[in-house]
């Protein structure tokens, strides 16, 4: 990174003012040139999040069947629901979920955490939200285990179709890495960004159709009568997600699984990059003042 990228942008000359294009490709350039120091950031990360519990990254494993027992009991007991191999379909969105919201919370402090090392030493900043968020990808695939022994447990519902579980991860990935690059950036200057997305998050996963299909607000009384509530519903990218997840891994109460809805999952992903090359521009934008702020 050159001398005066680091200048914050107030100082710059408008005539070297880089433009989203130079930035993004900047972005991508610092990713690739700073590969193995994400790898090794990424490595660092599962240690130091394995060495503060005695279970370690065992907790991947344990703590979404933890959620879902919980959620299994309050919507079949208490709420009194009735869903076909509920504990399977709850689990194809509590996994995916909690890969996002983990990423979304420590990329949150991704960049405002490393204030000492980013005033002692020149280096691509972008590499501190990258290496959290595909940090989160080794902790999804721990996860798999569990979803492993479900699928066992319901047997009836293996299918090829599992296969395809990867490709839907690499729609939520880049989603992910968007959100991640934009709240990193943010964080820095607004420090209560922070405790504003964990409120944010609870409030996404409950209007997000986790304990419940979207089939199921056909049934309610508001969206029939206000039928933008539904547009709105199924234009929620973890609808689209969650749905996609259940489609290959659960199928339908009724039906066994198949294949999800490949139009709405393009239309997803071309949206995700669209947001992170946006994204990766406001990051490279406020870089420059980092040192500054922190």
């Amino acid at each position: 990174m050159s001398v005066t990228s680091e200048v914050p942008a107030a100082f710059r000359n408008a005539a070297d003012d880089p433009g989203a294009a130079r930035l993004i490709r900047e972005g991508l350039a610092d990713i690739v040139s700073r590969r193995r120091l994400v790898r090794y950031l990424v490595q660092a990360d599962m240690r130091k999040r394995g060495a503060d519990t005695i279970l370690g990254n065992f907790w991947w494993v344990l703590d979404p069947l933890l959620q879902m027992l919980v959620y299994v009991i309050f919507v079949t007991i208490v709420v009194s629901r009735k869903t076909p191999d509920y504990p399977l379909f709850i689990f194809a969105a509590i996994l995916p979920w909690k890969w996002f919201t983990t990423s979304v919370v420590d990329a949150t402090s991704a960049v405002a955490s490393q204030d000492r090392l980013i005033k002692q030493i020149q280096f691509p900043k972008l590499v501190l939200p990258v290496a959290t968020t595909t940090a989160g990808v080794v902790g999804f695939a721990f996860g798999l285990i569990p979803l492993a022994g479900l699928m066992l447990f319901y047997a009836d519902r293996i299918s090829p179709f599992l296969l395809l579980v990867p490709l839907i991860a690499v729609v939520q990935y880049v989603f992910t890495l968007a959100f991640s690059i934009l709240l990193a950036a943010g964080n820095v200057f607004f420090r209560d960004l922070g405790n504003v997305a964990r409120h944010v998050l609870r409030l996404w996963w409950f209007l997000s159709p986790g304990l419940y299909s979207l089939a199921v607000l056909d049934e309610v009384h508001v969206v029939q009568a206000n039928p933008i509530l539904k547009v709105i519903a199924n234009a929620n990218p973890f609808a689209i997600l969650f749905e996609a997840y259940r489609k290959v891994i659960y199928g339908a109460p009724t039906s066994p699984p198949g294949l999800p809805d490949w139009t709405s999952l393009a239309v997803l992903l071309l949206v995700s990059v669209g947001f992170l090359a946006l994204s990766t521009v406001v990051f490279k934008r406020l870089e420059p003042s980092f040192a500054k702020v922190l």
